[in-house]
């Protein structure tokens, strides 16, 4: 782990000294917010074939429309916004990802609510398929930061040009930790445990901020933070003075800190993009022996952590095809649900993954992008590689 954040650190700082080019993060939203027009009409679409790769056994490969998305946003006047994200993955799932009202008050000051991404780590909030390398989205913005992660709150975002500084701050409902069945274990970690605006409950409100820095070329570095608990149903309309009930309510809860760094730098077809990932669970092995998981190989881990760091270069940035790009790239990967535990919680080696994906992209023009990489997964468990070969089409106006 140490000599993996150590390189990091080093090609981000070599790459700081020699930064020429402006690079922003942008994704559909921010377009819509930007623009002059009343109604505006965006989307992307990612179609995907992954064909598991084994030795002595054939295993069918599955074709699939991921996701199809239509975004809308519509400007009333120069001071408010509305901007909404319907989703339908699979063909035969939908889903309202992003809803929310937008009021600028001054340059640095915009109040924002309603269904909104979490501003968490790099992919959460610019996942759009021909922001990021490969055909899938890396695993540490799926299983821990469980993209695409969005909740119902309300708080400020802005820009200090002066500073080259953005940020977001929000107040928003946490995680579906209990409703009936425990949403949180070692396997799936937060991802089934999303609220996602679908009659969403709150027994505690939680916190979510993020800033970046842009001041210089090429780069841009991203803090966040994420506090709070779990929400749980065993607390709707109890008795505060239920002793045994509110101690009950309180093992079906988790307190979380998670935080991570990002960095993203482009120069000259130069592609650097790392990003670290902690996240803090208290109280889980209470939460574990209520769900009957301690003594299972499903029980959560009292830390997550998850890092990567990738490199890509455009080949076609020294030609005159100037809106195409070709990008090799190759990404490592580790991730461990189990960081840590505690009490009579079980590591499972299970947890421990390691991934090593490499391939190419050819953008055919900035909104249309076709991908085919190699992906070799494997966990602590296993001293193997698991293969699997993937391609792509994605799309993004």
């Amino acid at each position: 782990m140490s000599k993996i954040t150590l390189l990091i650190i080093a090609l981000f700082a070599s790459a700081v000294l020699f930064a020429q080019n402006e690079n922003g993060n942008i994704n559909t939203a921010a377009k819509m917010l930007e623009s002059d027009k009343k109604l505006n009409i965006g989307g992307y679409g990612q179609l995907d074939y992954n064909q598991p790769l084994e030795k002595d056994v054939y295993k069918n490969g599955v074709l699939d429309v991921h996701r199809m998305v239509l975004l809308f946003g519509y400007k009333f006047n120069e001071r408010t916004n509305f901007i909404t994200e319907i989703e339908f993955e699979h063909v035969n799932e939908a889903y309202v990802e992003q809803a929310f009202l937008n009021y600028k008050i001054n340059k640095w000051l915009n109040f924002r609510g309603g269904l909104m991404l979490i501003p968490m780590g790099i992919t959460n909030e610019y996942h759009e398929p021909t922001t990021f390398n490969g055909v899938n989205r890396p695993m540490v913005d799926t299983k821990i930061i469980p993209t695409t992660w969005r909740e119902l709150g309300a708080g400020f975002t802005g820009s200090f040009n002066e500073i080259s500084l953005k940020y977001q701050a929000y107040v928003v409902n946490g995680f579906n930790g209990y409703n009936g069945t425990a949403q949180i274990n070692g396997n799936d970690a937060f991802r089934k445990a999303r609220q996602k605006g679908i009659k969403s409950y709150i027994s505690s409100p939680n916190f979510t901020t993020k800033v970046d820095y842009y001041g210089i070329r090429s780069l841009n570095i991203g803090g966040s933070l994420y506090v709070g608990n779990t929400q749980s149903t065993i607390y709707n309309s109890i008795s505060r003075s239920d002793a045994a009930l509110v101690a009950k309510a309180d093992s079906s809860i988790l307190k979380m800190t998670m935080t991570a760094l990002d960095a993203k730098y482009s120069h000259h077809g130069l592609q650097l993009k790392g990003q670290l990932v902690y996240a803090a669970l208290n109280y889980t092995e209470a939460y574990n022996t209520f769900a009957k998981n301690a003594n299972t190989n499903k029980g959560i881990g009292s830390a997550m952590m998850g890092y990567y760091f990738e490199v890509g270069y455009n080949v076609f940035q020294q030609t005159k095809i100037e809106e195409s790009e070709l990008i090799p790239f190759i990404r490592y990967e580790k991730y461990n649900t189990q960081h840590k535990t505690d009490g009579v919680t079980l590591k499972n080696d299970l947890y421990d993954n390691t991934l090593i994906v490499t391939g190419l992209g050819w953008k055919i023009t900035p909104g249309a992008i076709v991908k085919a990489d190699i992906e070799f997964a494997k966990n602590a468990a296993s001293d193997k590689f698991a293969k699997t070969l993937n391609f792509g089409i994605g799309v993004w106006f």
